[in-house]
């Protein structure tokens, strides 16, 4: 009984620490890729390495989709086709005879993020390089999501306009909510 009374008073002095310090409570508030993973699994489309082109630019055609990722058997992302590669490639093509191998069109070397990188990181990494999306990806490599930059914005803003309202509700003597 005595144990339980102290863990809830070192929780206690835990929360009124965290609610004290504005540095604590931001750290915890942080938004992470994770935070709008569920968006990013809605937004994956995969295919495999072995799959002809027309396949991928079937997957592309709907208007909805921008970056499919390329996968071995075993699940794991070798590369990212976009719809620019497919209309290069399929440009070169003769009549129906195009059966080029989505392997062979291919981005290898692709910028990708993971869900424990912060939603600011990835977006650096996206403006660095131009993109508008990039997958998200387990330590092995397996995708799960692809990220758009108007997700990334939007989570951003939404945490930029806390942190607003957190600093005026400080200054007007509210405290922090």
């Amino acid at each position: 009984m005595k144990a339980a009374e102290e863990n809830a008073t070192e929780a206690t002095d835990a929360e009124i620490t965290n609610q004290g310090s504005a540095s604590s409570r931001r750290e915890n508030e942080i938004m992470n890729v994770e935070n709008i993973l569920p968006t990013a699994r809605k937004r994956l489309v995969t295919i495999s390495h072995k799959a002809q082109l027309l396949e991928a630019a079937g997957l592309l055609s709907g208007g909805q989709i921008d970056l499919v990722v390329v996968c071995e058997d075993a699940g794991r992302m070798v590369g990212v086709v976009t719809r620019t590669d497919v209309v290069s490639r399929i440009s070169q093509c003769r009549g129906h005879a195009c059966t080029t191998s989505v392997a062979s069109v291919m981005s290898r070397n692709v910028i990708c993020c993971w869900s424990t990188d912060t939603l600011k990181a990835a977006w650096g990494r996206m403006m660095e390089k131009g993109y508008t999306h990039i997958p998200v990806v387990d330590p092995e490599s397996r995708p799960l999501g692809t990220l758009y930059a108007r997700d990334a914005l939007l989570a951003l803003l939404k945490e930029s306009e806390h942190e607003e309202d957190l600093l005026r509700d400080y200054v007007m003597g509210i405290g922090y909510r």
